[in-house]
């Protein structure tokens, strides 16, 4: 299958942004007592610090969505197509939960083990193997009523049997499961993210269309994305469990208008990301500059990218610690900790983003590397896992 670029660059561009969030997570100062969109606590550079890093998931997930549509319509075997989506998304879930995991807490116990979005792709895929059996149409009447409706899905009462409220909660919402020496946290439930994987397989149509054909409906649907947003937003009414409320001046008016929620995606929290992806999209059709170039090399190996930066970025934080004057017994592990102390560690947010430049630019070399290795090797087969 011959590589889209606009679909790399936006990738690329999400990675990039993504480890701002990361290297904030791991070495800001307030990352650990506060959330950045807590209008009580925050600043305005902190929340946007934050809130541009919310295009990255739904932006991943979505082009997961349309890549596998792309996949299954340059393939002449579709039976075989389906059955890499298959054996990929149970190579994403098992990534998930050794990989992923241990890049996050560095916690050789593994007590803990969290389905978050790279196990929610694996999931999606593994949905897809079997959904894509059926007609567009059919797919995108499933697509509209997940993305338009999962808000409803909350308002579910979950099941009373363990069994079945573990299950509810994978697919539904979010949820803890705290076990004698294993904790299972939910934060990608699989149904509202499976909405915009597959709201990007139905997209996959436009990458059919000529350059200039596809940019100009990608504009527009990315401005009547932005559009609805704005007016379901305004009226409070639907698409988000906290409404917008005027606040102490107007810049937190405009933060509490555009914090919406995460976790799980509310519809207006994927209106307003993937409306900016789309105009992403439209506006990386046909560019070949330096800036493009760039993030094609990150954007061409996303989960190879994903998995270095996280262990980049941790081993860079006990660097921090023991520099600041701790010692290894200072270090807390366990379920919903990252090693860092409790109190006093953490660089100011302006020290935040030099860690996130510098890492960005150290990775760019390792990322080319890859990324052309991949590209000569392609008999390797376990090279399409990663």
């Amino acid at each position: 299958m011959k590589r889209i670029s606009s679909i790399d660059i936006a990738r690329g561009l999400v990675m990039v942004i993504m480890a701002l969030d990361h290297t904030r997570d791991l070495l800001h100062t307030q990352s650990l007592t506060q959330s950045p969109t807590d209008l009580t606590t925050t600043t305005p550079i902190l929340f946007f610090t934050r809130w541009v890093t919310h295009l990255c998931a739904p932006a991943f997930v979505f082009l997961a969505g349309t890549s596998a549509w792309l996949g299954l319509e340059a393939g002449k075997d579709k039976r075989a197509g389906r059955r890499f989506l298959l054996t990929r998304g149970l190579a994403l879930i098992a990534i998930e939960f050794t990989l992923v995991n241990f890049g996050m807490n560095f916690d050789i116990h593994f007590r803990y083990f969290l389905f978050e979005v790279i196990a929610t792709i694996g999931a999606g895929f593994v949905l897809l193997a079997f959904l894509s059996r059926l007609s567009w149409n059919a797919i995108a009447v499933i697509a509209a009523v997940l993305f338009l409706g999962h808000d409803l899905l909350a308002r579910i009462p979950l099941p009373g049997n363990p069994i079945l409220r573990f299950i509810a909660t994978l697919f539904f919402t979010l949820g803890v499961f705290p076990g004698k020496n294993v904790t299972f946290l939910v934060a990608y439930p699989i149904l509202p993210w499976f909405g915009i994987m597959l709201a990007g397989f139905v997209a996959g149509r436009l990458f059919t269309l000529t350059p200039e054909q596809r940019s100009r409906i990608l504009f527009r649907l990315g401005l009547g994305t932005l559009a609805l947003f704005v007016l379901l937003r305004f009226s409070n009414l639907y698409g988000d469990p906290v409404p917008w409320s005027h606040q102490k001046n107007a810049i937190f008016t405009v933060l509490s208008f555009l914090n919406v929620n995460k976790y799980p995606p509310s519809l207006l929290f994927s209106l307003v990301t993937l409306g900016i992806l789309l105009l992403v999209l439209a506006a990386a059709e046909g560019k070949d500059n330096a800036a493009t170039r760039f993030l094609l090399v990150y954007g061409r190996v996303p989960l190879f990218y994903f998995l270095v930066h996280f262990y980049l970025l941790h081993l860079l934080m006990f660097v921090m610690v023991f520099l600041q004057g701790f010692h290894p017994a200072d270090l807390r592990f366990g379920p919903f900790l990252i090693g860092r102390p409790e109190q006093g560690s953490g660089i100011p947010l302006w020290g935040v983003y030099l860690v996130w430049i510098s890492v960005v630019i150290a990775l760019y070399p390792v990322c080319r590397w890859y990324g052309r290795y991949k590209a000569a090797h392609k008999e390797k087969k376990w090279l399409r896992y990663l």
